[in-house]
């Protein structure tokens, strides 16, 4: 907007006058303004003649062209085509986005510079993501000032920490101003807003002139409300954003998952000839006497075994990913089901607690029995020495409920979101975290569920639900303090 000398000026009327002579000056008679702007036909009439008097004015002629030569009625449009422009504006990039909306914005106010500054908790910064590339827009980038610490106070940091939009016109007179606006940049008058993005308060929105007292009040209304569409901007740019690391991140997971597979099944292909060549080799140990090395075959054996274990893991997990996971479902009594595998797994280290004498669920056995050592093995790996992991098995309706429950570290807070994800272990773990994976993916294939409960220092208990068999629930004998020890031998 080019502002000009010439009086009386448009300061001389009110914000609504200026609305009606803006539409004086596009023709409407008293009764469309009365309509556009829901009053009554001899209220408009007496505004008009008001801004008649006051800017010493004869005519509803002389006023069209007296709203016109200042710029009223550019104005008043100025705002539709201005949002026009910000709902134009690409949103790939919310740098690039933010550019574009304050190049409008300087265009439209006639401004020297305009910036959108975003806060970033991480440095405590007000950061100019959007500046409209003008002289002093770059001037403000060449001396850093498009880098504000909320530490070092200023009128900016002002406005986004009570949310109060200002407006300076002796700016260079203002000594709460930061010195380097005032004197670096020479900014004379300012207008300023708080941006919000997603609802919430994420920066400011100024504007700049060199000039003194270069912005009105409509100037100020007017960018606190393309304030609001600005924040739109920005928060499509951070969805666009957002939406593109995700796919990035997807690609680069979908590769790996693929090279990762491929391996696999290469490793698995040589652990067969392998695993034959070191029995054929601890054969030949035992019958010539050499124990030693009869040891070592045996220890080679099991390192093997844990190599084949984390080679099915791997290419369960790509299974699973792909809809190939299948399940050989059949009745299954749970209680014998978790026996049996403590026994296998652990005998002395945990502790099977149950009151019912059989729990019928329809499963896949070998699926169901992998998904439960993969938590019971994640329990004894954190599990203090001289305790004993917790299994509880329970009958509510028609679920049954399966606990394993330790008594370690717990998990941090900031690893759980991503405990069942592939690859999700956490701080000292050593595997590749695809047991959890793994188990939880087992579980919803039975149509059940896995949920974990965890507290720093406080342990953690895995819940592992799953429906009942539907031809016939869990048996209604009950044994009075009913409580196996890892074996499933009755304890005294």
């Amino acid at each position: 907007m080019t502002r000009r000398k010439a009086e009386p000026g448009r300061e001389a009327v009110t914000l609504r006058q200026r609305e009606i002579a803006a539409l004086v000056a596009r023709g409407y008679t008293n009764q469309q303004i009365a309509s556009e702007l829901v009053i009554t036909e001899g209220t408009a009439a007496n505004h008009v003649q008001q801004i008649l008097s006051r800017v010493g004015l004869r005519s509803r002629a002389e006023l069209a062209t007296w709203a016109s030569q200042r710029g009223l009625v550019a104005a008043h449009n100025g705002m539709l085509s201005t949002l026009e422009r910000l709902l134009e504006i690409e949103t790939g990039d919310m740098g690039a986005a933010l550019d574009a909306a304050a190049q409008a914005l300087a265009e439209a106010l006639g401004a020297d510079k305009v910036d959108a500054f975003v806060y970033e908790p991480s440095t405590a910064t007000l950061v100019a993501r959007g500046t409209s590339d003008t002289p002093l827009g770059r001037k403000q980038h060449a001396l850093g000032l498009h880098l504000l610490p909320v530490a070092n106070g200023g009128r900016m940091v002002e406005v986004f920490e009570t949310g109060a939009p200002r407006q300076c016109g002796r700016v260079d007179l203002d000594q709460d101003e930061l010195r380097g606006i005032r004197e670096g940049l020479g900014v004379r008058s300012d207008i300023s807003v708080p941006l919000d993005i997603a609802g919430s308060r994420a920066g400011v929105l100024v504007a700049v002139s060199a000039s003194h007292d270069f912005f009105s009040e409509a100037d100020l209304r007017f960018l606190a409300t393309v304030a609001r569409w600005v924040g739109v901007v920005a928060h499509r740019a951070q969805l666009a954003e957002a939406a593109a690391r995700e796919a990035m991140a997807q690609g680069r997971r979908i590769a790996a998952e693929e090279l990762v597979t491929v391996l696999a099944h290469d490793l698995r292909n040589l652990l067969t000839p392998l695993r034959m060549r070191i029995g054929m080799m601890g054969r030949r140990a035992r019958r010539d006497g050499h124990e030693g090395y009869v040891r070592d075959a045996d220890e080679i054996v099991r390192t093997v075994d844990r190599l084949e274990q984390l080679v099915h893991e791997l290419l369960d997990t790509a299974r699973l990913e792909q809809g190939l996971f299948t399940l050989s479902t059949r009745a299954v009594d749970l209680v014998e089901l978790l026996r049996d595998t403590v026994a296998d797994l652990a005998p002395g280290a945990v502790e099977v607690r149950t009151q019912a004498a059989e729990v019928v669920v329809c499963a896949d056995p070998g699926r169901l029995r992998q998904a439960i050592e993969n938590l019971l093995s994640n329990a004894l790996k954190v599990q203090p020495e001289g305790d004993v992991v917790i299994v509880d098995l329970a009958v509510c309706e028609s679920w049954a409920t399966v606990t394993v429950e330790d008594r370690g570290p717990g998990i941090p807070p900031e690893v759980l979101p991503r405990l069942f994800e592939r690859f999700g272990s956490g701080p000292g773990s050593v595997g590749l975290g695809l047991g959890l994976y793994l188990a939880r993916g087992i579980a919803e294939a039975h149509a059940g569920s896995l949920e974990v409960d965890s507290r720093p220092g406080r342990g953690t208990r895995f819940t592992l639900r799953l429906p009942l068999e539907p031809s016939g629930v869990a048996h209604s004998v009950l044994i009075a303090d009913d409580d196996y020890s890892a074996t499933g031998r009755q304890s005294d």
